[in-house]
């Protein structure tokens, strides 16, 4: 059932939304339909991205007040709970707003990284198909006429690490940058920081070599769209002077 529905909701219009690109792309070359696909995703997820962003921003903003409210209710974890939701509201910060925004993002990401994974397009699967999606009468899996998008790329794979580590750099130190603090939620900050500086680029480069350059181009693609939208956001919420 829940399967069913992922394919008939995300999967398959994602995967006529790539065989439609590659049939309108010259040469029908899939790396470049992969790149056109993932920057539309990422330009309909951005209205949530955005939503979410601001939500983090104004969650720190809060972290003075939040904090005086754990010394003044120390011990009283309740009333503790209460005020701190009541300042939330007043100040209409929604927190779990980018909880709600990640489940959104989260299967069509997904699904568009399973397509690229599972679809070889070496021919199409015309069995999902809509009556409107037009057939590719010519498929390149050559990208650019350089690299094949089913086989391994040793620079794509590298490039989505380094792509990654700068969008995470990028993201560390700006709207996720975490609060200073000591104790465990400061190690635990620090620990995920590390990992996300350092373990998750290597982890998607691996990933990237390993399956195909077809999942290389979309991790360098999704990452530093990833990185432009936390300039831009840095930019958007910027206090003014």
């Amino acid at each position: 059932m829940i399967s069913t529905l992922f394919h008939a909701a995300f999967y398959n219009p994602l995967y006529n939304a790539l065989v439609a690109l590659v049939a309108l792309v010259p040469g029908g070359d899939v790396g470049v339909a992969v790149i056109l696909l993932t920057v539309a995703i990422r330009l309909l997820l951005l209205p949530f991205s955005l939503s979410a962003a601001r939500t983090q921003r104004a969650m720190k903003d809060l972290e003075p007040h939040v904090k005086e409210l754990k010394e003044k209710h120390k011990g009283d974890k309740e009333k503790e709970a209460l005020e701190t939701l009541a300042l939330y509201r007043e100040r209409r910060v929604n927190p779990f707003a980018s909880i709600l925004t990640v489940f959104i993002q989260i299967p069509v990401l997904l699904a568009l990284y399973w397509v690229f994974r599972y679809e070889p397009f070496s021919s199409i699967d015309t069995a999902r198909l809509y009556a409107f999606t037009p057939v590719p009468q010519h498929i390149s899996l050559l990208f650019l006429g350089l690299i094949s998008v089913a086989g391994k790329s040793i620079v794509l794979a590298a490039l989505s690490g380094a792509s990654q580590f700068l969008q995470a750099h990028l993201a560390l130190s700006g709207t996720m940058k975490p609060a200073l603090g000591t104790g465990m939620q400061g190690d635990v900050q620090r620990v995920m920081g590390m990992q996300m500086r350092f373990v998750f680029p290597v982890l998607i480069g691996v990933i990237s070599y390993t399956t195909s350059s077809a999942i290389a181009l979309y991790f360098i693609t999704t990452n530093l769209a990833g990185a432009l939208q936390e300039w831009y956001v840095r930019r958007a919420l910027r206090p003014q002077s």
